[in-house]
């Protein structure tokens, strides 16, 4: 008798968990809240769809339990996302380590996923929000919704998250999971920009730069990221940001705000950038320009203004009457200008959540430790990769995972129950 499989959420991971069920010869249902699946999968890789990334490793990743997150990967990593996503037909290409489709538009990558459940008789119900999940005590489970249930072998949350509620993930599958007595971590937006107080944010918004980031408390060092830095009006953004924002919120709700120092002339050595800064203020001393001629060349104009604003020098004057410490600070703040970061873009404008269900809550094959037969994948989870094709990654190899462990959930007995007959078997026989 076929498994059936119920997967709440057509997500990445959702549509991975039920098309691996599937293949095995599970009867699977997909149970989606939207009118069709993958919605979210459309805006990722700003519509290109990042599938993952040759440079896989755990370090690239947040959450609980890092060993168990590399014992994930290392079962379905980028050669198997190549190998799944090749099986569909889809051809990928490599750009800066990261996996694309050849035609880069993640609506192919849809397309393909779809197909593929339709090819491999996968129900999917849409615009159905799961609201209870009964498990019953010899197995099995009921799911319900208004005006309707089912009942399944074998369940697979993979709900999404909170980021972007407008494609669907509004944070129901926490409420479920919590309705089932899953321990879950503080769920915060993460891949996202962060809020600061300084006024010249504005002044400063469309500039983008190379920088190296640093939150600082006191004079500790946090964290750090490098890259490329974008300043908007509410304060900074860009790839380095991105890749901090989630672990800075969980330091929020322990500070009222974080310093975030930015380095605008990263590549320069201390030493390299101590002998060009008394040389320029020496030469500053028989120099005709203004202060503003003089500064030019080194950061984006705009940047440069609010700098020697910063260090108290006005443009127009002469740079020959400047204070030599105020030409000094305006050096010095080419590479320690200071932001106070108070939080974060909204689940509105992150593209992942950081948190959710605890890891220790499920064991290596992502089946709930105190629920056999219910399994979780995707962003549901407490993991969350940086950007560069991480997240999406996790779903397809939490999704791999909990949809083979599902529909392979049971055969392991009946082969040891068949192995032991036979050998009884083969007893009886001698004994003839």
């Amino acid at each position: 008798m076929e498994k059936r499989i119920g997967v709440i959420g057509g997500g990445a991971s959702g549509m991975m968990a039920a098309l691996t069920a599937a293949r095995r010869g599970a009867e699977v249902t997909v149970y989606e809240g939207n009118d069709r699946v993958g919605r979210k999968l459309l805006i990722t890789g700003n519509g290109r769809c990042n599938l993952g990334n040759r440079q896989l490793s755990v370090a690239e990743y947040h959450g609980g339990d890092k060993a168990l997150i590399a014992s994930c990967l290392g079962r379905f990593g980028t050669e198997e996302t190549r190998d799944f996503f090749g099986s569909l037909g889809l051809l990928l290409r490599e750009k800066n380590g990261g996996l694309y489709p050849e035609c880069e538009q993640a609506a192919v990558v849809l397309d393909v996923l779809r197909y593929a459940l339709e090819d491999h008789g996968v129900h999917v119900v849409s615009q159905t929000k799961i609201t209870g999940i009964k498990p019953f005590p010899k197995g099995g489970f009921e799911v319900s919704w208004q005006g309707g249930r089912a009942f399944h072998d074998r369940l697979i949350l993979a709900c999404g998250g909170r980021a972007f509620p407008k494609t669907g993930s509004d944070g129901s599958g926490y409420a479920l999971a919590g309705q089932l007595g899953l321990a879950q971590k503080d769920v915060v937006p993460a891949l996202t920009g962060l809020r600061c107080r300084e006024e010249f944010c504005r002044a400063l918004a469309g500039i983008r730069a190379d920088a190296a980031v640093q939150i600082m408390e006191g004079e500790k060092v946090l964290l750090k990221e490098r890259g490329e830095l974008q300043l908007v009006d509410y304060g900074i953004s860009g790839i380095p940001v991105f890749q901090l924002s989630g672990q800075v919120n969980y330091l929020l709700k322990k500070r009222k705000e974080l310093r975030a120092v930015m380095d605008f002339l990263p590549d320069f050595s201390q030493e390299e950038y101590k002998k060009y800064t008394e040389k320029r203020v020496k030469g500053a001393k028989s120099s005709s320009r203004t202060a503003e001629a003089f500064f030019t060349g080194i950061l984006h104009k705009k940047l440069m203004m609010q700098i020697l604003k910063l260090a108290g020098i006005k443009p127009n004057e002469p740079v020959k009457d400047a204070d030599p410490g105020k030409l000094g600070e305006v050096f010095r703040l080419c590479r320690n200008l200071e932001f106070h970061v108070t939080g974060s873009g909204s689940f509105d404008q992150a593209q992942v959540c950081a948190g959710g269900v605890k890891l220790s809550e499920v064991t290596q094959q992502l089946e709930a430790v105190r629920i056999p037969g219910l399994y979780l994948a995707g962003e549901l989870l407490d993991v969350d990769g940086r950007c560069g094709g991480y997240n999406l990654q996790w779903a397809w190899t939490s999704g791999y995972i909990a949809g083979k462990a599902a529909a392979e959930a049971g055969n392991e007995q009946k082969q040891k129950a068949n192995e032991s007959g036979q050998k009884a078997g083969n007893v009886e026989n001698d004994s003839d």
